[in-house]
């Protein structure tokens, strides 16, 4: 201030524009992206989703990081675990396209059916019987039915899921699926599997794409692209799942908008399928498509490295001898399920 007689003024200053409130924790996931980009460089066998939960985890609970994760970088790391996952579920819709899907028969497409009911009902009735709390029934189920962690969010969108659940479910469901890229490739002698046959067990078993990916490759490339279409048919039930849930919630009046009830398609499942009719046309060129397949990977290693910071790894051990017979079991229903499926279909 400066005094002029009795009066004072304001001095006008170049003030810098206040930093959002978001723009801490989104710095931090995108180094947290980076790191695990480094080790799937380094790793290839690990997927850089798995790694970016798994580095989120590691956030939380490193001494010198754990007050920002919890304090200022909060608010970005919670928008980089819904919005960012909205996103780059929308754009895994370029991924899959319905000549893919019909190329591979209606006999797989219905095993495909068959084993997400059997796994989405049997591990959702299994989580209530086994009395876990809140949602985590039903979003474990989904993240083992559909694909992983993408399907919890998703799932969690629509369903007024509490936090804890959400990160519970996908830290048991990244666990699993990163044990299925160790374990699987060892079951294919011993269970008589053609690569064809490997290929198409892996995309109805295996939960995240990447985690689909990292352990198909060990059959050569024929069995990598059976089990990536198979895979892609599983995240295409998404959409309906989703919008069945919503259409629940609206009935039953669960939920947490000011606004009103859900739509029945939410926003970004409608989007999900849109991208899903535009990849079916044909008109994008395959460097369009590359771009936006690296953008929905980093979109999702972003979200789920936020997921994982949000992971407190005391508070599940109220719940963990529970959580993990339902992981366990659910991996069992889902492997017996497709394994039948393939034998029965090839």
């Amino acid at each position: 201030m400066v005094l002029t007689g009795s009066r004072t003024r304001p001095v006008t200053a170049h003030r810098k524009p206040p930093v959002p409130r978001s723009a801490p924790g989104l710095a931090l996931a995108a180094a947290g992206v980076g790191a695990a980009w480094l080790v799937h460089t380094a790793v290839p066998a690990v997927p850089m989703l798995t790694a970016a939960v798994v580095l989120g985890i590691a956030a939380a609970h490193t001494p010198w990081l754990r007050v920002r994760v919890r304090g200022g970088c909060r608010p970005g790391l919670s928008l980089a675990a819904k919005r960012l996952m909205r996103i780059g579920i929308v754009l895994l819709g370029l991924k899959l396209s319905l000549g893919d899907v019909l190329g591979l028969g209606w006999s797989t497409v219905a095993m495909v059916l068959a084993v997400v009911a059997a796994t989405l009902w049997g591990t959702w009735w299994l989580g209530r019987r086994l009395g876990l709390p809140g949602g985590r029934p039903l979003l474990i189920a989904s993240g083992y039915a559909i694909c992983g962690a993408s399907a919890i969010g998703a799932v969690s969108a629509v369903h007024d899921s509490e936090e804890d659940d959400v990160v519970t479910s996908v830290a048991l469901v990244t666990l699993c699926g990163t044990l299925a890229i160790a374990v699987l490739p060892l079951l294919h002698g011993p269970l008589g599997l053609s690569d064809v046959q490997f290929g198409r067990w892996v995309g109805a078993s295996v939960h995240d794409v990447g985690q689909v990916v990292a352990t198909a490759q060990t059959a050569g490339p024929g069995a990598l692209g059976e089990a990536v279409l198979v895979k892609l048919i599983r995240v295409a039930l998404l959409a309906p799942l989703v919008a069945a849930l919503a259409v629940t919630a609206r009935r039953r009046g669960r939920t947490a908008r000011a606004a009103g009830r859900p739509p029945i398609i939410p926003l970004f499942v409608a989007g999900f399928l849109a991208m899903v009719a535009l990849r079916t046309t044909g008109v994008l060129p395959d460097p369009v498509l590359s771009a936006a397949g690296t953008a929905q990977e980093l979109l999702l290693a972003a979200a789920l490295f936020g997921l994982g910071s949000a992971v407190h790894l005391p508070s599940l051990t109220r719940t963990g001898l529970r959580v993990a017979t339902l992981g366990l079991t659910a991996w069992v229903i889902v492997a017996a399920a497709s394994y039948a499926g393939v034998l029965l279909t090839t």
